[in-house]
């Protein structure tokens, strides 16, 4: 019997073999290896160096900036503080009145909570520039990012589960009474809750008269594409009624605003990206709960959303990024009291002094860091979810 190795053994391999050929099955081969982490490791310099000068900019004078440019720090330049000085040389920007801001604001929420049985405490001196714009823009982004993905998670499922056939005419008389109802508002004088009110009222009486004679009807999916056209819209085109709705309603320049606002402008893409992992379970788990006596929200609660995680992580994030950088609703909307992050870092940009880019990376570092911590914590799910939601069986 011959005892010469045989070809799959690794001993018995050439060069070129060993070098082009895996080892094992489920393994690359060296070849392959040096191929994919030499463009991993390209395509993760290409991503990271961008955060990487921000942050070392923010740590740079105006001489470093100008003179540059400067890579390393300690060995190019040497570091300053000058960026961050400036903005925490603003008034109560010390550490002692952020800090007694952040206290006030726990107590605050508290007491929102359980009010009227505590008193809510004045924020009183000033706030921090810097620090009302954190705080503005983490409720704002926050509170809209959770009414967001609550409401279009709900409304991807029911149209991933439910078939709905509404009556085209039925749709076409509410968009005109709903015209009707602007028209009265805008050049009748009269009240909008009452224009409204009374819009609903005949929609209804309408529908329930003349509902039946109408045979054409919508589908799910012509639902969907109304949804996401509504992000396709260019949002420069609806600014200027958005403002004037809420200069109506006195709402200008405060936290409801811009959360109703982001809210309802990212909810397509939640609504679309949801629908595809909902659409995706099997639903037999769903029938077998039905058949235990459970309710439909029971199902969606219990069973649909821990079987989505992942997706719900990722179209969460994304939501997240999409509302903490917010500009034009942000610019045109808020005045003083509710300017975000975006706002400030676009005054800095645009002050008397020109650009200032050691001070605006100051900024964008602090407006960073809350997105960067969302993303460690969801990291485990982002991965599994953009694949999941990629792949249809």
């Amino acid at each position: 019997m011959s005892t010469s190795p045989l070809k799959y053994e690794r001993s018995g391999r050439n060069l070129m073999e060993r070098l082009f050929e895996p080892p094992a099955i489920g393994r690359m081969s060296p070849a392959a290896k040096v191929v994919a982490y030499g463009l991993l490791s390209f395509w993760s310099v290409f991503v990271i160096f961008p955060i990487y000068w921000v942050v070392i900019t923010a740590f740079k004078d105006a001489a470093a900036v100008n003179q540059g440019p400067f890579y390393i720090p300690f060995v190019d330049f040497q570091p300053t503080l000058d960026a961050w000085r400036v903005h925490l040389s603003d008034a109560n920007c010390d550490f002692y009145s952020i800090g007694r801001q952040f206290l006030l604001l726990a107590y605050n929420s508290f007491a929102f909570i359980a009010s009227p049985v505590v008193a809510l405490s004045p924020m009183e001196p000033q706030i921090c520039k810097v620090y009302l714009a954190f705080t503005n823009s983490l409720v704002i982004g926050v509170a809209s990012t959770v009414l967001c993905v609550a409401i279009g998670s709900m409304a991807a499922y029911a149209l991933a589960r439910i078939q709905y056939r509404p009556k085209f005419g039925n749709v076409l008389m509410f968009v005109l009474l709903t015209l009707v109802m602007i028209a009265a508002t805008s050049y009748a004088g009269i009240a909008w809750y009452l224009s409204s009110a009374v819009a609903l009222a005949m929609f209804f009486l309408l529908a329930r008269a003349f509902g039946r004679r109408f045979t054409a009807t919508l589908g799910n999916g012509d639902i969907l594409f109304w949804i996401i056209s509504q992000r396709i819209l260019p949002p420069i085109v609806v600014i200027i009624p958005i403002y004037m709705m809420f200069q109506a309603v006195g709402l200008l320049d405060t936290h409801l605003a811009l959360i109703i606002v982001y809210a309802v402008a990212n909810l397509p893409i939640v609504v679309w990206l949801m629908h595809d992992f909902f659409a995706s379970l099997p639903i037999e788990l769903e029938e077998s709960a039905q058949l235990d006596g459970s309710s439909r929200f029971g199902i969606f609660w219990e069973i649909v959303l821990p079987l989505t995680r992942p997706g719900l992580a990722a179209t969460t994030l994304l939501t997240l990024i999409l509302n903490w950088n917010e500009y034009l609703f942000a610019v045109f909307l808020s005045t003083a009291k509710a300017q975000t992050m975006p706002i400030m870092v676009a005054a800095k940009n645009a002050g008397e002094k020109g650009i200032l880019w050691w001070e605006m990376c100051a900024i964008i570092v602090v407006m960073i860091i809350p997105v960067i911590i969302m993303a460690i914590i969801l990291q485990r799910f982002i991965a599994r979810g953009v694949l999941l939601g990629a792949v249809k069986g």
